[in-house]
């Protein structure tokens, strides 16, 4: 049932009230890209770290610094905005869940409204486990394989603009894919989808965590792949089990 917000409301008002909030998410993300570039040189250094601590037993990080290589004058500067995009995001993931949570409000029943309010936390706990669980468990095994694979013969030299698209591609897509048991439970919670239903789909989570999985890892071996697909429909199955307790009559407003 629409509030009586929502009546008072015409399409263009609606575009108009997205149109807004889409943009008070993107300065969130340009005030925390301005902010994480003045601290883009320590990102760096951060997402260096697997590399640094690769052959150092129990990751003691005392060793020599890795340094990349950039092979066209503006490489340099553009990576150090993509790092402090990805760093933007992230800072900015609050504020861009708000928003999607204030938009949506109004056509929420009483009981689904204190519902999402209380996924709000668990939501942005688990796209930080997400990022923490890929820098430090699958991130140093996939940079290890990666770097040396067939060492023997070729010599890799980790170029700026690769390694770091590749390494803030893996940790954003890692904290975006932990929101999965959340969905899930929401999903089936406010009855959009029904668990029965997702229980029959699940030959064709595992093809789709493999799917996903090559897309988030721009590298084209199977291992890497592997390693997000595996504990992606993980977490698939982890929001089938929280899906047991959102089964219920939808409450009326």
């Amino acid at each position: 049932m629409a509030t009586a917000r929502d009546k008072e409301l015409s399409l263009m008002q609606h575009l108009g009230e997205f149109r807004d909030r889409l943009m008070v998410a993107a300065i969130a993300v340009v005030v925390c890209t301005v902010l994480a570039f003045t601290n883009s040189t320590t990102l760096i250094r951060i997402l260096l770290v697997p590399v640094d601590c690769m052959f150092i037993p129990q990751f003691s990080c005392s060793g020599t610094q890795t340094h990349l290589i950039a092979l066209s004058p503006t490489e340099n500067f553009t990576t150090f905005l993509r790092v402090s995009l990805f760093g933007g995001i992230a800072l900015a993931m609050p504020v861009i869940l708000y928003e999607i949570y204030a938009y949506i409000d109004p056509a929420l029943y009483p009981s689904e409204r204190r519902f999402v309010r209380l996924l709000g936390l668990p939501v942005v706990l688990l796209f930080v486990l997400g990022m923490a669980f890929c820098y430090f468990v699958l991130l140093p095994g996939s940079i290890k394989f990666l770097i040396t694979f067939g060492n023997e013969v070729i010599e890799n030299q980790l170029r700026a603009s690769d390694y770091l698209s590749f390494v803030t591609t893996f940790i954003l897509g890692m904290g975006v894919v932990f929101e999965v048991p959340v969905i899930i439970y929401a999903l089936v919670r406010v009855h959009v989808l029904q668990r029965s239903w997702l229980a029959k789909q699940r030959r064709y989570v595992f093809v789709l965590a493999f799917i996903i999985g090559a897309i988030i890892t721009p590298t084209p071996d199977p291992f890497n792949q592997t390693l997000v697909a595996i504990p992606m429909y993980l977490l698939f199955e982890l929001g089938m089990l929280f899906a047991r307790f959102a089964e219920g009559p939808r409450a009326a407003s």
